[in-house]
C-alpha cells in the first residue's frame, strides 16, 4: 500500500476528489486496494511456501539411543540424548560437552567472535552454533524455546535482508516508469492549459496520462512469478532459500562445481588395497555385503588391519539392517567400514577405544586417532606418506590408481610408548609413520551428468571443477563427465598464482580442473571471476565451503550429503545432490527473469495505446476528441490486462531457456523499448484510431466538419477501447517470446493465459454491454464496420510481431560467428548468441 507507485496514485485520488470527480478519486483508490491485496496475498502464499520448503531442508542430528546410533530429524532431539558431533554439523541443542576430542566450534551467530571456541569436556554447546574441527559427544539440556538461541532470535526477528540485485533492477523500473509518468502528465496539463481548457478539466487530463503509465500489475506479477519459480525447483528437488535466488541463478554465467556427490554418486566403495605385502582387489556394489576379494592371504591380511585402522580414525558407519547394509555418516567413511567388514568375512569391527583424537581438517587434510598403545593416522597421501618412513613406491601407485579415477587414501600407523602430551603440536605426533596401505575408491559419475554438462554449455555457461581431490582423480572424472575439455588446464590449489590478473586468465577457460583446494582458494576464485564480470554459482557440501558459498552470486549447497554449514550459508539446497538439477533451476531463473520482461512489454505496449489518444489530441491542438478518457484507461490497466499479464508471469520455461544464454542485464533495454516503441506499440495504436474514426464516420461525420457529440462519440469511444483490448489478447500471445511467433510456440501450451484471455473477453463485453458500466465510462457498442476495424487489431499486433522477429532473426543469423559470439558474450554475460541444441535440453527441463 505504500511502495512508491502506489504513494504516487494515492495522491492523484485525492487530488482528483479535489478536483470535484469523485468518480475519479474512487477508481484510484480502488486500483491501490486491489493492487495491494493481491501483492499481500501473493507475499503471503510465498512465505508460506518458504515455510514449508524450509520444512523440508534436511537437517540431521546423529545420537546415541540405547547404544543404538541412529540419524533424527533435528526437531526429534529431547532433553537427555546424547548427541554425537563432527565437523560441519550444527548444534541442534544446547549440550553439555561429556566427550571432547579438540572439538571447535564457530559461535559467531551468537558471540560476533569470528574464531573457534574450543569446547572441552563440561563445556556448555549452544544450538545454533556449528563444528568447526575435532569431535565430540554431549548430552542435551534445552531445546526449542529453551535454548540461548531462541533468546537471540527474538531479538533479532526484526532484522531486514539486504536488497537483492533484482529488487535494485525493480528499483530503478519503479523509478524510471514514475518519472516518465510524472513529467508527460505535468506535459500534457501544459498543453491543456495553451489550449485554454478549464484547469480543472486540464488537470483531470494530466492525471489520465499520469495513471495510463503505471504499471499497476508490477509488483505482484513479479512475486507470482518468483513464488511459482520457487515452487517449480522445489518440484525438482531445488529448494530455493530467498526467492531472488530464483532470478539470479538464471543469470549464472559460470558453475564451480565439486566432484563428490554433485557429478558422482556420493556412492563410495573400496575396490582396491595396495599394502607392502601386495595388492588386493574387491568387487562389489555400494554397500552391499557381497564381495569378489581377489589377492594372495598375507596381502588381504595386510588390507584387513589397514582397513580396520583407517576405521579406526572415522566416525561413519554401516548399520546392519536384518542383512542390509546402509551408510550411516559420511560415504566415504561408511565405505572404508564396509572394506573392513568385507575383509574380515562381513563382521563388525570392534570399536577402537579412543584416548585422544586429532580431527581431520581441510589444512592438515588427515586425521588419527590415539590408543593406549597406538597411533592411527588416515589422510590424503601427499599429507600422509611424506611423513612415512619407507614409503618411496606409494607414489607411484597413488598416480596409477587416480589416474584410474579412484579416490586414493594412506593409512599409517605408529606405536607409542608411554604417556603422549596431547598438548603437543599435531604435526609432532603424526610424525615417523609407518605406512600400512592405501585404499582406492571408487565414486562413478551420477547417470545423465554428461548430458546436463552438454547442456550448460549449450546454454552459453561456463563449468570449473574445484575438488579437494588427487589432480589425476580429478581429471579423471572431469574427462569421463565431459566437464574437461581438450586444452583445459588441471590445477592444484597450491599452484595457483598470486596475481589475481593471471588467475582470471587461467578461469577463463571452459573445463578448467583445481585439484587440491583449499577454502581460501575457492573463496579467492569466487570473487576473481565476478571481478572480472562473472555471475557465479557456487557448490559445496562441507564446512569449509561456507565461505565460497557466502561469497558466490549463488551458493548451492548439496541436502544429502552436505553438512549444515554449508546449507546455512547456501541461497539453494539441492536434496538430491544431482548436478543435473542446477540446469533445471537455472532454466527456471531465466524463465522467471523472462516473464517479469514479459509482463513489462505486455504493458508498455498497452501505453503506447492509450497514450496515442491524447497526443493525437495535442497535436491538433485540443480540436480532434479524444478516443479513450481515463476511467477507460484504468478499465484496460486493471479490468482486462491483470490477468493476461499475470499469466504471462507464469509462462513455463522452455528448452530454448538453456539454449541461449541469458537476455539483457536490464529489465527494460533498447530490444525492448523498440519492440514496444517501434512495432507491438504503433500498430495497436494505428487500429484503435482506425476504429475510431471509421465509427465517427458511419455516424455521418467528414472531415472538416464538428466532430459528433452524444451516442455517436461514445460508439466511437468503444471502438477504440475494444480495438486495444483485442489488440492486447494478441499482444499477450506475442510476448509469450521474444524470439518466436505464437504458432511456433502452441496456441494452448500455456493454459493460463487461455483463461485470462478468455476473462478478458468477457470484461469487454461487460463494459460495452452493461449500460450503467458503459455510461459511466461514457462509452457505447461500436458499429458493426468498427468493431469489425477493432477486431482487426490482433492479426495487425501478430502479423508486425512476426515480421519483426523475422527480421531480427535474419539480421542475428547474418552476424558474427558464433566464437565471437560467445566472446562477447563473457564481456557482457547477458549478450544473445545462437542457439545450439543438444538433444539433452527438452528432457531435462521437462523431466
Amino acid at each position: 500500500m505504500v511502495h512508491f507507485f502506489a504513494l504516487m496514485l494515492w495522491v492523484a485520488g485525492v487530488l482528483a476528489f479535489v478536483a470535484g470527480m469523485p468518480q475519479l478519486g474512487v477508481a484510484i483508490f480502488v486500483v491501490v486496494v486491489i493492487n495491494g491485496v493481491f501483492a499481500f496475498i501473493q507475499e503471503e502464499r510465498a512465505e508460506k511456501a518458504a515455510e514449508r520448503l524450509a520444512d523440508l531442508m534436511p537437517v540431521r542430528v546423529t545420537v546415541r539411543r540405547e547404544g543404538q546410533v541412529l540419524v533424527i530429524a533435528a526437531d526429534e532431539v529431547v532433553v537427555g540424548d546424547l548427541v554425537l558431533l563432527g565437523p560441519g554439523d550444527r548444534v541442534a541443542a544446547d549440550l553439555s560437552v561429556l566427550e571432547s576430542h579438540d572439538l571447535r566450534l564457530d559461535e559467531s551467530m551468537l558471540t560476533g567472535e569470528s574464531a573457534p571456541v574450543r569446547a572441552d569436556e563440561g563445556a556448555r554447546a549452544f544450538a545454533g552454533t556449528f563444528v568447526t574441527t575435532g569431535e565430540g559427544a554431549g548430552a542435551v539440556v534445552a531445546t526449542g524455546a529453551h535454548t540461548r538461541l531462541a533468546e537471540i532470535a527474538a531479538l533479532t526477528a526484526g532484522v531486514e535482508r539486504p536488497p537483492s540485485p533484482l529488487a535494485g533492477e525493480l528499483t530503478r523500473v519503479v523509478r524510471v516508469v514514475a518519472a516518465m509518468a510524472l513529467g508527460v502528465g505535468l506535459a500534457f496539463f501544459g498543453c491543456a492549459l495553451l489550449f485554454d481548457m478549464p484547469a480543472r478539466d486540464g488537470f483531470l487530463f494530466a492525471v489520465g496520462v499520469t495513471v495510463a503509465l503505471v504499471p499497476e500489475g508490477l509488483l505482484p506479477t513479479v512475486t507470482l512469478s518468483l513464488a511459482m519459480g520457487a515452487q517449480r525447483m522445489a518440484a525438482r528437488n531445488a529448494l530455493v532459500r530467498h526467492l531472488e535466488a530464483v532470478e539470479t541463478l538464471g543469470s549464472t554465467t559460470v558453475v564451480c562445481t565439486d566432484k563428490t556427490g554433485t557429478l558422482t554418486r556420493n556412492e563410495m566403495t573400496a575396490v582396491e588395497v595396495w599394502t607392502p605385502a601386495g595388492s588386493v582387489t574387491l568387487r562389489s556394489e555400494g554397500y552391499g555385503p557381497i564381495a569378489r576379494i581377489t589377492g594372495d592371504i598375507i596381502a588381504i591380511a595386510q588390507a584387513s588391519r589397514a582397513a580396520d585402522s583407517a576405521v579406526a580414525c572415522v566416525q561413519g558407519r554401516i548399520a546392519n539392517d536384518d542383512g542390509t547394509w546402509r551408510p550411516v555418516g559420511d560415504p566415504m567413511e561408511a565405505a572404508l567400514d564396509a572394506l573392513a567388514r568385507r575383509l574380515a568375512g562381513g563382521e563388525a569391527r570392534p570399536e577402537v577405544l579412543a584416548a585422544h583424537r586429532y580431527a581431520f581438517d581441510p589444512v592438515r587434510r588427515r586425521s588419527s586417532v590415539l590408543t593406549g598403545d597406538q597411533l592411527f593416522v588416515l589422510g590424503a597421501p601427499d599429507s600422509v606418506v611424506p611423513r612415512c618412513l619407507d614409503a618411496h613406491e606409494a607414489d607411484q601407485v597413488v598416480d596409477a590408481m587416480a589416474q584410474r579415477g579412484l579416490r586414493v587414501v594412506a593409512v599409517a600407523s605408529r606405536p607409542v610408548t608411554g604417556s603422549v602430551d596431547e598438548r603437543r603440536g599435531v604435526d609432532e605426533v603424526e610424525a615417523h609413520l609407518d605406512l600400512l596401505g592405501l585404499i582406492g575408491l571408487h565414486d562413478p559419475p551420477r547417470t545423465g551428468v554428461e548430458h546436463a554438462v552438454a547442456a550448460c554449455r549449450a546454454s552459453g555457461i561456463r563449468l570449473a571443477m574445484l575438488t579437494g581431490d588427487h589432480p589425476a582423480t580429478a581429471a579423471a572424472i572431469a574427462g569421463q563427465v565431459g566437464l574437461a575439455l581438450p586444452g583445459s588446464p588441471t590445477l592444484e590449489g597450491d599452484e595457483l598464482p598470486e596475481d589475481d590478473e593471471e588467475l582470471a586468465a587461467l578461469l577463463a577457460h571452459d573445463g578448467v580442473v583445481v585439484a587440491r583446494v583449499a577454502p581460501e582458494d575457492k573463496l579467492r576464485i569466487a570473487r576473481v571471476l565476478q571481478e572480472r564480470g562473472d555471475v557465479v554459482a557456487m557448490t559445496g557440501d562441507g564446512v569449509n565451503d561456507g565461505p565460497a558459498l557466502r561469497e558466490a552470486d549463488i551458493g548451492i549447497a548439496m541436502g544429502r550429503s552436505g553438512t549444515d554449514v554449508a546449507r546455512e550459508a547456501a541461497d539453494l539446497v539441492l536434496l538430491d545432490d544431482d548436478f543435473a538439477t542446477i540446469v533445471a533451476a537455472v532454466g527456471q531463473g531465466r524463465a522467471t527473469f523472462s516473464n517479469i520482461r514479459r509482463f513489462l512489454t505486455y504493458h508498455l505496449t498497452d501505453n503506447v495505446a492509450e497514450l496515442t489518444p491524447f497526443v493525437v489530441w495535442a497535436l491538433s491542438g485540443g480540436r480532434f476528441p479524444l478516443a479513450l478518457g481515463v476511467l477507460q484507461i484504468l478499465c484496460l490497466d486493471i479490468g482486462t490486462d491483470l490477468l493476461p499479464a499475470l499469466a504471462l508471469g507464469a509462462e513455463p520455461p522452455t528448452d530454448r531457456a538453456l539454449r541461449r544464454p541469458p537476455e539483457g542485464r536490464h529489465l527494460i533495454d533498447a530490444t525492448l523499448l523498440r519492440r514496444v516503441f517501434g512495432v507491438l506499440g504503433p500498430a495497436e495504436a494505428l487500429l484503435e484510431m482506425t476504429a475510431f474514426v471509421t465509427a465517427l464516420v458511419v455516424a455521418g461525420w467528414r472531415p472538416g466538419e464538428d466532430f459528433p457529440t452524444g451516442h455517436a462519440l461514445m460508439a466511437a469511444s468503444g471502438a477504440a477501447f475494444a480495438a486495444v483490448v483485442f489488440g492486447q489478447m494478441a499482444n499477450a500471445f506475442a510476448c509469450r517470446s521474444a524470439t518466436l511467433p505464437p504458432w511456433r510456440l502452441g496456441w494452448t501450451t500455456n493454459r493460463l493465459l487461455l483463461g485470462a484471455v478468455a476473462v478478458e473477453l468477457l470484461a469487454l463485453a461487460g463494459f460495452l454491454a452493461v449500460p450503467a458500466v458503459a455510461d459511466l465510462l461514457e462509452q457505447a457498442i461500436p458499429p458493426p464496420a468498427a468493431l469489425l476495424v477493432a477486431l482487426g487489431a490482433a492479426p495487425a499486433v501478430l502479423i508486425a510481431d512476426a515480421l519483426h522477429k523475422a527480421s531480427r532473426a535474419r539480421r542475428r543469423d547474418a552476424g558474427p560467428g558464433l566464437a565471437t559470439q560467445s566472446a562477447s558474450h563473457r564481456a557482457h554475460p547477458r549478450g544473445e548468441v545462437g542457439d545450439p541444441s543438444p538433444a539433452a535440453v527438452p528432457d531435462l527441463i521437462h523431466r
